[in-house]
């Protein structure tokens, strides 16, 4: 059947063309061109995106009418599935919270930007519990520049290879358009309570042809600080509150028609990410000493400890032919991390150093990808997707390496350098046998440098029933590589007795990489029943997770990897057992009068365990609510109220490492709301204005257990955006 496209790139056709399809003549094969709308004969990928049962679209309508935000994580945190997490069920880095997609955690979450990966958080070092002090990768677009968000869930995002078992976020930016057209955004927020850090933001754009139908431009650049809570507001004993953000982006994309329906665009980007200190450090039940005033007055007077620059260059072919899409995309990222060199010893692992010394850690990645989409008509209405993709990843972190030369570990020359290729071929086909069946068969194969093969097969499954429900099953195979942290084998932690596994008695410990290491593999499951009736929607998920070879800091004393001539007890990055993950999504949403809507989601975690040591992978609720009310008073006038209801949220409960105190803090089940209004004051003139947290419910992090992260109070909002 016919079904009309534009030409945007959902989070399914982010990977690109074949290179023979790719290289086809620029002429005689185009699709015809209807006032900038392509018309090809199949299902379109964004359509494809839709049959998918764990997939959501938060579009730019939707970003408008929410509470504006700093980070993009908190406008997805209120999709099904999703929270915001550390990366581990330890506590520490709590206030870092990244995006966690059914309780896998922040590292099994892939991020992508316009289809692209983005990894710039594994620039920063991994911890000997598992946690990274970045805010991870989220942060990289400003939310005036976002067309639309896509959200892939259990095994629709299995398809996207190694760092997508939890799910998938695909940030897609505002194109260059054929009009000229610009805007200048400001954005304020305030807290009612003086010890918490305001935020002030500023964004312009700018869009239009160089060339009237052949060469297009969109530029824009973004402005923000969020300064930092006061020093010391959980306690003398719990200095570890929320960091402050200074934030500057400048992106750029010009877009050239070379022929009909055949466009070549090119991306520059470069951003620049930086804290504003408040004490924290990596073991954080062990915040900074007070009384160590040169590094206590850092988080007093809002010095840098840490900054992220960030540079990224991208070409992207797209063609619209007779017989489908054809699309080839490279891409080149360069991250610098740069801050103060921290310790890498026990308790002050993470912590700044005497020395107030800076350092850079560089990661450049590397990443060619082709993809065709096919429509086929024989024997049954079907679309093929054909891919292949090469990734490289090189890090050189000379810091985190500096102990692994007193054991021998690494040379000079090599300190701390690290690389990996990955090659991939995958193939999906969306198959429509009768009207109403629609079956979505995948296979990916991943060849690593060091960990070799994988196959990921994938199966989705699509049933109408009767006129209004759908029933949707999928099951998929997903892998996740070693981080280059892990399998280094000259990246060394030490710990001086607290922390060493429980099979040890005495002595420190060495936390040494392991290059034998396999893969992270996880097995998910989702069935599903969806009914629409007009505006009336309503769905229930059910999900597991079937977890295995999770890496963790080695719990096996392994004296023979090499002769310290100590009695220190020597372990490696291991594989651990078996975790199952199981829970529930619903959503529904409701058309109360005619202006007016309701919607809903729920998310509840029946279970999150590792098998072995009966923790959960990641601390999140027990369920999660986020229902909003929305009144369109008028075309100019529209209000809404927010309720965000989160459950219980339980510590680890099972000792793993010698020395350290469990303890049995945890989050009660708490509410939010907010309220908001949009008013079109002008036709180029939007003003945002609203409340967040409006019962001024907050939470001081105790840095242990479950109360991992601040939540802050009462904020007074204000947005406007001025176009022209």
């Amino acid at each position: 059947m016919a079904v009309s496209v534009t030409p945007q790139r959902s989070v399914l056709s982010y990977l690109c063309s074949c290179a023979i399809l790719s290289l086809l003549p620029f002429t005689g094969f185009a699709a015809e061109k209807e006032d900038d709308v392509i018309t090809v004969t199949a299902t379109s990928a964004e359509e494809m995106l839709k049959q998918q049962l764990g997939a959501s679209i938060i579009t730019s309508e939707d970003i408008e009418n929410s509470p504006p935000v700093n980070d993009l994580s908190d406008i997805i945190r209120k999709q099904p599935g999703v929270n915001l997490t550390g990366n581990s069920a330890s506590g520490a880095r709590g206030n870092n919270r990244q995006i966690d997609i059914r309780g896998m955690g922040p590292e099994n979450t892939l991020i992508l930007i316009d289809g692209k990966p983005v990894t710039s958080r594994n620039a920063v070092r991994y911890s000997w519990s598992g946690e990274r002090d970045t805010r991870g990768d989220s942060n990289w677009v400003p939310v005036e520049q976002v067309e639309r968000v896509e959200v892939l869930r259990g095994p629709a995002a299995a398809r996207y290879g190694s760092g997508a078992a939890g799910g998938v976020v695909n940030i897609i930016t505002k194109k260059p358009t054929n009009d000229w057209s610009g805007a200048l955004s400001l954005y304020s927020a305030v807290p009612q309570h003086s010890q918490y850090g305001d935020t002030k933001r500023i964004g312009i754009n700018l869009s239009g042809p160089l060339i009237e139908d052949v060469l297009s431009f969109r530029l824009y650049g973004n402005l923000n600080k969020t300064d930092s809570d006061d020093y010391g507001i959980n306690g003398a004993d719990n200095i570890a509150g929320r960091e402050g953000v200074r934030n500057k982006d400048l992106n750029s994309s010009f877009r050239w028609a070379i022929a009909d329906n055949q466009y070549l665009t090119f991306d520059a980007a470069y951003s620049r990410q930086g804290n504003i200190y408040t004490g924290d450090t990596q073991n954080s039940t062990t915040p900074i000493d007070p009384n160590d005033h040169t590094i206590a007055n850092l988080a007093k007077s809002g010095a840098e400890t840490n900054r992220i620059y960030r540079q990224s260059y991208g070409l992207t072919y797209d063609g619209y032919w007779d017989f489908g899409e054809t699309k080839l995309t490279f891409q080149y990222d360069k991250t610098n991390n740069t801050r103060f060199n921290e310790g890498l010893t026990g308790r002050i692992e993470g912590a700044i150093g005497s020395d107030l010394e800076f350092n850079t850690s560089r990661m450049k990645n590397y990443y060619l990808n082709g993809e065709t989409i096919i429509p086929l008509e024989k024997f049954v209405a079907q679309s093929l997707t054909l891919g292949a993709e090469w990734t490289r990843q090189e890090l050189d972190d000379p810091a985190s390496s500096s102990q692994a030369d007193a054991l021998g570990l690494v040379t000079k020359g090599d300190r701390g350098q690290t690389a990996a290729n990955t090659t991939s071929l995958y193939i999906e086909d969306n198959i429509e046998p009768i009207v109403g069946t629609n079956i979505i068969p995948g296979l990916r194969f991943d060849h690593h440098s060091d960990f070799g093969a994988n196959f990921s097969p994938s199966l989705n499954f699509s049933q109408t029933l009767g006129e209004y429900f759908t029933l949707k099953a999928g099951i998929a195979r997903a892998f996740k590589a070693p981080n280059l942290y892990q399998s280094n084998d000259g990246y060394l932690l030490l710990t001086r007795g607290n922390g060493c596994p429980l099979t040890s008695t005495t002595g420190p410990c060495y936390l040494v990489g392991n290059s034998n290491l396999d893969p992270e593999i996880s097995i998910n499951k989702e069935i599903g029943l969806e009914y629409q009736y007009e505006s009336w929607q309503a769905s229930l998920t059910y999900f597991r997770n079937d977890y295995k070879n999770k890496i963790i800091a080695g719990q096996t004393i392994l004296n023979e990897i090499v002769n310290t001539g100590t009695n220190y007890n020597i372990t490696q990055w291991e594989n651990s057992g078996k975790a199952v993950i199981q829970g529930l999504e619903g959503n529904v949403k409701v058309p109360v009068l005619t202006n007016v809507s309701w919607s809903t989601n729920i998310t509840y975690m029946i279970e999150s365990k590792d098998k072995t040591t009966g923790n959960p992978l990641s601390i999140i609720p027990k369920f999660t609510i986020n229902s909003m009310l929305d009144w369109k008073v008028s075309d100019k006038l529209s209000t809404f109220l927010n309720w965000t209801q989160y459950g219980r949220q339980k510590p680890m409960e099972y000792k793993t490492q010698r020395g350290v105190t469990l303890s049995d803090v945890q989050v009660g089940s708490y509410a939010q709301f907010a309220i908001g209004v949009n008013y079109q004051l002008m036709k180029n003139w939007r003003i945002n204005g609203g409340i967040s947290n409006l019962l001024d419910k907050q939470i001081y992090r105790e840095a242990k257990g479950a109360s991992t992260y601040n939540e802050p109070g009462r904020y007074y909002y204000l947005a406007t955006t001025i176009s022209f």
